[in-house]
């Protein structure tokens, strides 16, 4: 393989319920927005013409947004104007999907790069009948979420089944950790048309904040982040603080703070926390900014990352950018992100170990020396692995591989 100069290509983002424009916090904002959000950029950085498609979910913006870097965002117009929860949307799949026929009939991307599951549906009926390559990112298996929410997964009873169809259907499949090839291919995607490309992390953004000043007399700081959702692990740190003196608890996300006592997930944590007797030490945030995030992430000793199952986990990576040495569960992409006694420690994601889980909290926070060596660590690891230009070049790179016509990725095959 040789190195050319890329052309600017023509590049179809699907995005069916996860916008780039969206605000984060909402039940169904968070990960996949970002992903889409800053991969489009670098894309348009790279010389790209980049359009979004997204379902329309509310009737004021126009069909058309473009964004201050030039990402053309388009809101399709698939079942109502308002929004709907995502595992409510495969109805108007089909919609969707004829809209981009239509579009692509009149200007055709050299690639399609579907995310979430029925991103992947729509794309692959907006594709049929052309040679248009299709690439699907799912972000979350149902497989996986099966697995561990039971009776309680609210997906279509269709999603598994209609996964496996869109992976073998695609032309690439990209996912974002080890854990989830190896469930891919459990599901019988072939390991060949599979590529592991992670999720990144904005490291002009989220970077070491240095305190103001001389820091005022507090509880050594415990910070976890997240929705507020009961997979996320909260209670999990909650119980651990019992074992865990002089320590508070930081806890953000989820609505805005005034709306937190109408929220039954924040309800139930703070029954746990009367329960353990840590009231007093457990602090609800509610929704941060995102401009606010680095300076929380710098502030804390420990970032806690417990969520039960995770797809690939952003936390994690935007603590370690903030120098900030991060405990996590041993789960999806935590297990690639995480260097076990490099930048962090790796916990299992049993509820039974919390008397584990406080002990190792407690050694890392009686070892302040250690600590800075996993920040230290953690941001290299980042600024070497995680950052969204080497997201993006990599993706550039399959759709180049799949291109019928010149490269886009500056590799000649």
């Amino acid at each position: 393989m040789t190195y050319v100069k890329p052309r600017p290509g023509r590049i179809a983002l699907v995005s069916e319920h996860a916008s780039p424009l969206a605000e984060l916090g909402g039940p169904d904002a968070g990960g996949q927005n970002v992903y889409v959000a800053q991969l489009a950029d670098r894309l348009v950085r790279r010389g790209h013409d980049v359009t979004v498609y997204t379902r329309r979910d509310a009737p004021e913006p126009p069909t058309m947004v473009r964004t201050p870097q030039g990402v053309k965002v388009v809101h399709v117009p698939a079942g109502p104007p308002t929004a709907v929860p995502k595992d409510e949307l495969l109805r108007w799949m089909p919609e969707f999907g004829a809209y981009l026929a239509r579009a692509w009939r009149m200007t055709r991307p050299d690639v399609a790069h579907a995310h979430f599951w029925m991103s992947g549906l729509a794309a692959l009926e907006g594709a049929r009948g052309t040679d248009i390559p299709v690439v699907q990112t799912y972000h979350a298996l149902g497989t996986v979420k099966k697995r561990h929410q039971g009776t309680a997964d609210t997906s279509p009873p269709e999603r598994v089944d209609i996964e496996s169809r869109i992976g073998r259907r695609a032309d690439r499949i990209i996912a974002t950790c080890a854990d989830e090839l190896s469930e891919l291919v459990a599901m019988g995607v072939p390991r060949s048309r599979i590529s592991v490309v992670p999720c990144g992390v904005d490291t002009a953004h989220f970077a070491p904040v240095p305190p103001a000043g001389r820091a005022p007399a507090r509880p050594r700081r415990l910070l976890a982040v997240g929705r507020l959702v009961p997979r996320k692990g909260f209670d999990r740190a909650i119980k651990a603080l019992k074992d865990i003196p002089d320590a508070e608890l930081l806890i953000a996300g989820g609505p805005e703070a005034p709306l937190l006592f109408a929220d039954p997930e924040a309800e139930r944590l703070r029954k746990i926390a009367f329960e353990y007797g840590v009231t007093d030490r457990v602090r609800m945030l509610g929704r941060v900014p995102q401009e606010g995030m680095p300076h929380l992430l710098s502030g804390a000793d420990l970032v806690l990352s417990l969520p039960r199952y995770e797809p690939f986990g952003i936390v994690p990576i935007e603590a370690m950018a903030c120098a900030t040495p991060v405990v996590a569960t041993a789960v999806g992409g935590h297990l690639d992100t995480v260097a076990d006694g490099v930048t962090g420690r790796l916990v299992s994601p049993d509820g039974s170990a919390d008397r584990e889980l406080a002990r190792i909290v407690r050694s890392l926070l009686d070892d302040p020396a250690r600590r800075a060596r996993y920040g230290v660590a953690g941001r290299t690891r980042v600024l070497s692995h995680y950052t969204w230009d080497r997201v993006a070049d990599a993706v550039a790179q399959v759709y180049g591989e799949l291109s019928t016509g010149p490269v886009l990725s500056g590799v000649a095959r």
